[in-house]
This record gives C-alpha cells, structure tokens and sequence, in this order.
C-alpha cells in the first residue's frame, strides 16, 4: 500500500494509492507518477533457474504436506527446530527449507 509523507502540505507520496487503479506514485526527481505494465525484456538464465526452482519446491511442498507417511515425522522434527534459533517459525516455512534444500541436492550442477 502506498505510504504518504505530509510537510507543507504534502511533501511526497510513495506507491501505490488504490487497488483498483494501476497508477503508482514514486518518489523520484525525473517523474512522479507510472503505470507498470506488461514486461519489456526478456527474463535472463538465473531469473528463469529461480522461478524453476521456485516452481518444483511449490509442488514438493505440495506433495509433502498430503503424504500421510511423513506428517508425524515432519511435525516432530519442525517442533523440535522451532525454538532454536534460525528455526522456522511456521510448519509451511519449514517445509519450504526441508524441500529445497532437497531440491537443490537433487538438481546441483
């Protein structure tokens, strides 16, 4: 959500204002206002390996949590790393940790 600085009266506004219009307002010297739109460049190799990894740790995540074999095991194991600290917070954080770090064993190289 947009977040508005008063001095005088306004001094600057910053983001986006409405949901239900596309306008954004920055706070730069050149413009003040935009309209983002569709992309103009094409996405590069490590932008598309992320949303590829991103992509196969979504549905690992997925699979995981409805395997009734492993939902004992995995609670037991995300309570006892809850409290430590770095430890995840939520049961879906860590099994977004678990899984990638399975998915990044399986497709390192």
């Amino acid at each position: 959500m947009g977040k508005v600085v008063f001095e005088d009266p306004i001094h600057h506004i910053s983001g986006k204002i409405a949901k239900k219009f596309r306008t954004i307002y920055n706070y730069m010297k050149a413009t003040y206002t935009s309209v983002h739109g569709e992309r103009t460049t094409q996405p590069g190799t490590k932008e598309l390996k992320a949303r590829e990894r991103f992509a196969g740790v979504a549905a690992m995540v997925t699979a995981r949590r409805a395997d009734l074999t492993k939902i004992v095991a995995d609670q037991q194991a995300f309570l006892a790393q809850k409290d430590t600290a770095g430890g995840a917070k939520t049961m879906r954080a860590y099994l977004w940790r678990v899984c990638g770090q399975e998915y990044d064993a399986e497709h390192q190289g």
